[in-house]
């Protein structure tokens, strides 16, 4: 037999009984399923994975060479959506939208003229946008670099 859960009140359990040949699935979808044959390879696949899937679980097995347990931690990773736009006022704005964690933001040419605001949503995402005001400027385009574990994007903006 082998179970997965994750590591909470009412969360999502999988197990499968190798004499019945049988999966069952309490309080989860078809999301949670194994990654091959639970027979062979007991790995637990979550496909789509969603940010609230996030957390600690737990794989217990028992054989007749044992009972096992095995922990795993679990971070869901969700790359920004990225844009680069500018206003009347000859302010580029760079905004990185919901991605988890938080993307970071930076500008070539470095300036002291740019600043910062992070809004935090309730699924856990994160959006960060910086704005960077070139009204008094000679360059002829600015870069916005957003970092982010996911991902790497950088966008110009034609400033002429």
């Amino acid at each position: 037999m082998v179970t997965w859960k994750k590591n909470c009140k009412s969360c999502c359990v999988v197990s499968f009984r190798g004499d019945t040949k049988k999966t069952t699935r309490l309080n989860c979808n078809e999301r949670f399923t194994w990654k091959y044959s639970p027979l062979r390879d007991p790995t637990l696949r979550i496909y789509p994975v969603h940010p609230g899937d996030e957390g600690d679980y737990t794989c217990e097995t028992a054989s007749s060479e044992g009972n096992f347990e095995f922990f795993a931690s679990l971070t869901v990773i969700v790359p920004p959506t990225v844009t680069l736009t500018h206003d009347k006022s000859r302010v580029a704005v760079c905004q990185a939208s919901a991605g988890k964690p938080a993307a970071d933001i930076s500008w070539i040419p470095a300036s002291n003229h740019s600043s910062e605001e992070e809004f935090r949503h309730p699924d856990g995402t994160v959006t960060k946008v910086s704005y960077f005001g070139w009204a008094n400027s000679s360059f002829p385009s600015v870069t916005c670099l957003v970092t982010h574990p996911a991902m790497n994007q950088t966008l110009v903006l034609d400033l002429t």
